[in-house]
């Protein structure tokens, strides 16, 4: 297994996240937990990148709340409402968000002041369930654009494969 955490700052972003996708894609290989794997992308996308905070936020009710869940970074906000601050609003719409300037957003949840953008993309089950939403922040105004969507995207685009069930073991 890549047991390896890469550091791709220096790398166009394009070329870096297809990188990072493959990457993360073999070091997930054969792994079938969600949990597991929301911990292990979380690690290697802020490791690759340096962001400020980098996570899941996880649905608990549907429709309803979003939990945080496996993350780096300072302490996140433990649940926020669908339709509240960006990661609400984007599990609420079940679209992708990319706020240039977190402060200019309506309804901004401030979990670090650090934080000066985001973008936060929703996460499907196979069945097309929404399992949460990815958040990543960044201390730089204006850090995320239509590469880090096209990016995170296809990364947690791994969610939505058809894995084996996790086979029972008799002790």
């Amino acid at each position: 297994m890549a047991e390896v955490t890469l550091d791709l700052r220096n790398v166009p972003k394009a070329e870096a996240y297809t990188q990072l996708d493959a990457h993360i894609r073999a070091v997930l290989d054969g792994v079938t937990d969600d949990v597991a794997a929301m911990a292990t992308m979380s690690a290697l996308v802020h490791h690759a990148f340096g962001f400020l905070w980098t996570g899941f936020y996880r649905v608990v009710e549907p429709g309803r709340l979003l939990r945080v869940g496996p993350y780096q970074g300072t302490l996140g906000c433990l649940e926020i409402a669908f339709g509240r601050g960006v990661c609400g609003t984007a599990a609420a719409s079940g679209i992708p968000v990319i706020v240039p300037d977190v402060n200019a957003f309506p309804g901004h949840i401030a979990c670090d002041a650090r934080s000066r953008s985001e973008i936060v993309i929703p996460v499907h089950a196979a069945g097309g369930a929404l399992l949460g939403v990815l958040d990543v922040d960044a201390e730089q105004p204006g850090a995320f654009d239509d590469a880090d969507l096209a990016g995170l995207s296809r990364i947690v685009a791994w969610f939505a494969t058809t894995r084996p069930a996790p086979s029972a073991t008799l002790g």
